[in-house]
């Protein structure tokens, strides 16, 4: 069982001086990661689209979760209770008192997913990796494909942060312009005119469009060309343009979450604005629903 007998370690980012520089200390590069490797204060957690891309290759030590099997219900499209991630992340041998660094495919959307899962159930000692799992392999850092030998311990989730999350009802409240709505989709999503971006698994969506008011700043806008993530002074550039920054509570949604749980990230970690919250139903659920409004159209001004 893991103790407290070891204090984490120090997080050091290295960044160029003529870059502007982060907040909060939230991303980890890959070289401090492959230094720390075995270090067994940290747990290393994989989370990809793809869960197949672990088993092929994956950072010694990584624990690979399955966002769909394992931090969803598998019957009701829900989040798990706080026993049950709990039981989750105590069987793969995460305490809470390990700095748990996430990473994974498709430019970290899931890693920056179950970030905010974890932040979302009161874990704080959690961190990105800057760049997916391909930046990784790519600079040609060690992988393996045997799977971890972690011991079982206890994790005790704490109660869920409503600060950080939002429902449909909530943000049909929040459509009176109190609030700055991000859709984070691509171009085509929003406008209608596809309802679910190609590299995404088809989902059945009963409308497609645009929640009514809704800014268009796609995720990817907010990444290099190696997934990692661009200076603080672009990504202010970038909201700050569409008076994002002005004072307003933000939301942002997706298709199904992930990509809106990046914008969060960027947003609220990397940029450290304080009022974001994701709509983890995001279209999958508002592009099903009864009589809600919906829009279509690109934007005026893209990003």
């Amino acid at each position: 069982m893991h103790t407290n007998d070891h204090q984490a370690p120090t997080v050091t980012r290295q960044r160029n001086a003529d870059t502007a520089t982060y907040p909060k200390d939230v991303l980890v590069e890959p070289e401090w990661l492959e230094r720390h490797l075995p270090d067994d204060t940290m747990r290393i957690i994989e989370v990809d689209e793809d869960p197949a891309a672990y088993c092929s290759a994956h950072i010694p030590g990584a624990i690979g979760l399955d966002w769909r099997a394992d931090l969803q219900h598998p019957i009701r499209r829900r989040m798990l209770e706080p026993h049950e991630l709990g039981q989750l992340l105590g069987s793969r041998g995460v305490a809470n008192d390990h700095l748990v660094i996430l990473y994974g495919d498709r430019n970290n959307w899931y890693a920056a997913y179950a970030y905010w899962y974890l932040k979302y159930y009161g874990h704080d000692a959690v961190k990105l990796l800057d760049g997916p799992r391909e930046r990784w392999i790519t600079e040609g850092r060690p992988t393996t494909t045997q799977p971890p030998n972690h011991h079982p311990t206890t994790y005790t989730a704490q109660p869920r942060d409503p600060t950080i999350q939002i429902g449909r009802d909530d943000v049909l409240r929040a459509l009176d312009g109190t609030h700055a709505i991000i859709d984070v989709r691509s171009t085509q999503e929003y406008a209608g005119e596809q309802p679910t971006s190609s590299a995404c698994d088809a989902s059945s969506v009963a409308c497609s469009g645009h929640i009514p008011g809704a800014h268009s700043i796609p995720w990817a806008l907010t990444v290099n060309e190696d997934g990692s993530f661009k200076p603080a002074d672009k990504l202010h550039e970038l909201y700050g343009a569409n008076g994002i920054l002005d004072g307003q509570p933000v939301i942002c949604y997706c298709r199904i979450g992930e990509r809106s749980a990046h914008t969060w990230f960027v947003l609220h970690e990397l940029l450290g604005v304080e009022h974001v919250r994701n709509y983890d139903g995001s279209w999958a659920e508002w592009g099903n629903l009864i009589d809600v409004p919906i829009e279509r159209g690109r934007p005026p001004h893209q990003p």
